[in-house]
């Protein structure tokens, strides 16, 4: 299967936002990549409600939707409401995390498990079968434009054989300082899906710069 490049909104031009999306939308790019931080969980605020429906409106490829929040249970169908294709909720802010993935595809939407930095991948094992994807933090969350980890390789090798091993058709998607010297390696790892942030946004020609991530 090709990979997926799914480009970050935090990393657009928030003055110009409809301008980023319209973009994407003309781009290679499979996936809008949008992180929801709820200044708890993470050290930082990002897009709540309004903005997603808003974004909703003019994207014209599926909303791929990170929590980054304490308690997502309480919000998972206005995630739906608002556009959500993927809802992926954090490993470490989920207690009950079956019931959590359950709802989210009960709710008709593809269902994701992320994992911080420190997290180890074998922490995956009893809910891998269950998922649609995993996002891989590859740097510690709550900013964009931190450094890449390089530690990710190997838990990127690791997930794929885990998932290869529990025959389990979730997808490997890796998030944070995602750029075009690092994103061939990640792929031949077997990552299925590359979020790009600054990388995408910060580039003189971003849809260039998409089709180069989209080439490897």
């Amino acid at each position: 299967m090709n990979h997926i490049v799914a480009p970050s909104l935090l990393s657009a031009d928030f003055g110009n936002l409809q301008r980023d999306i319209e973009m994407v939308n003309g781009s290679q790019a499979d996936w809008f990549h949008i992180d929801v931080m709820d200044g708890v969980f993470v050290p930082n605020i990002s897009f709540g409600f309004p903005v997603l429906k808003a974004i909703q409106k003019h994207a014209k490829k599926p909303l791929d939707v990170h929590l980054m929040i304490t308690n997502p249970d309480a919000y998972l169908e206005q995630f739906r409401d608002a556009g959500a294709s993927n809802l992926s909720v954090h490993l470490e802010a989920c207690p009950h995390l079956h019931r959590t993935v359950q709802a989210i595809r009960a709710l008709g939407m593809k269902a994701g498990v992320a994992i911080n930095p420190h997290t180890p991948v074998s922490s995956l094992a009893g809910i891998i079968t269950e998922i649609d994807l995993v996002i891989l933090m590859s740097v510690n969350p709550g900013f964009g434009g931190q450094k890449f980890i390089e530690s990710t390789f190997s838990k990127v090798h690791q997930l794929h054989e885990l998932i290869i091993s529990h025959k389990s058709p979730a997808l490997i998607e890796v998030d944070g300082g995602v750029d075009l010297a690092n994103a061939p390696r990640l792929k031949r790892e077997g990552a299925d899906a590359l979020v790009a942030g600054n990388t995408v946004f910060a580039s003189k020609d971003p849809v260039d710069t998409i089709s180069k991530l989209k080439s490897f």
